[in-house]
């Protein structure tokens, strides 16, 4: 109908955050839902580009309230946006970048306020793995659970995690410490949303396996350093993890990929880890 309507010279205003279920309910999208609306639909109408505006110019190499320096990207990959997204960048949703990338919807992302050029979600090329690391992200919204003084042996790791997953509760960061005596310490992030129920499951969980119990940090945060040119750069971790030694932050948990470094600290320190990480990786420039 909307194609048809197009074809009549009409404008159409579609409502965006809305959906179907499986079972053909009308549903919402949850937050940014907008976002797959509109790249959905530019997808379906084989449009030459998605345009999405918001009260933020564009993507910036780190957060522009706490980095001052923090530039805008003139474009950025597919796979960049995802990896940021999922770090904490509130820019655009997780699942509209995932669609933008699976049928190639390029996406402005502009402010709603001015006319200037935003940052371009596209495929990436050579061109852009020039630029090391491309962006900064942060969150605060995830908590750290350890479960303490589990035997050591196998199946336990697929005991524990087994449990939040038929819990639906995604996990991010792992980490399980040298056994001691037979027993070792298993440690992972989860959403703050979802950590009551993490908590529950880990009560559980320690009891089966005849764990000391389990413990809740919620003051932390994950700082990522973002960048297709990581792939064929070494150093940058090391790099990283000097930068926060050398501004005495300590690093708690550590995860990779091939396009990003994730580490875990203390929530109090993020904006001097922002500020030094950008100033380190010259991304004002």
């Amino acid at each position: 109908r909307i194609q048809k309507e197009l074809d009549k010279g009409n404008v159409v205003i579609v409502t965006g955050f809305q959906g179907v279920s499986v079972d053909n309910d009308i549903t919402t999208l949850g937050r940014g839902g907008s976002d797959t609306t509109a790249v959905a639909l530019a997808a379906k109408l084989k449009a030459d580009i998605c345009e999405v505006y918001s009260d933020v110019g564009g993507v910036y190499t780190a957060d522009p309230n706490i980095v001052p320096g923090a530039r805008k990207l003139k474009e950025i990959s597919y796979e960049e946006m995802l990896e940021a997204t999922a770090s904490g960048s509130k820019v655009l949703q997780l699942r509209s970048v995932e669609y933008a990338r699976r049928y190639n919807v390029k996406i402005h992302v502009r402010s709603s306020f001015s006319d200037k050029s935003g940052t371009l979600v596209k495929e990436g090329d050579e061109s852009m793995e020039k630029a090391i690391i491309s962006s900064i992200a942060h969150t605060s919204g995830e908590a750290k659970v350890t479960i303490l003084g589990v035997p050591d042996k196998p199946g336990i790791a697929a005991s524990v995690f087994g449990a939040l997953a038929d819990s639906n509760i995604n996990v991010d960061m792992i980490l399980q410490n040298v056994s001691e005596k037979g027993f070792t310490d298993i440690s992972f992030t989860v959403n703050k949303d979802d950590l009551k129920a993490a908590s529950l499951v880990m009560d559980e969980v320690a009891s089966e396996l005849k764990a000391k119990g389990h413990d809740v940090d919620t003051k932390i945060a994950k700082i990522s350093l973002i960048g297709a040119g990581m792939k064929s750069h070494p150093g940058i971790a090391a790099t990283m993890f000097k930068v926060l030694a050398k501004n005495d932050i300590n690093i708690d948990m550590i995860s990779t990929s091939s396009i990003k470094i994730s580490c875990v600290i203390r929530e109090k320190e993020v904006e001097k880890a922002l500020k030094a990480l950008h100033k380190a990786f010259k991304l004002n420039k």
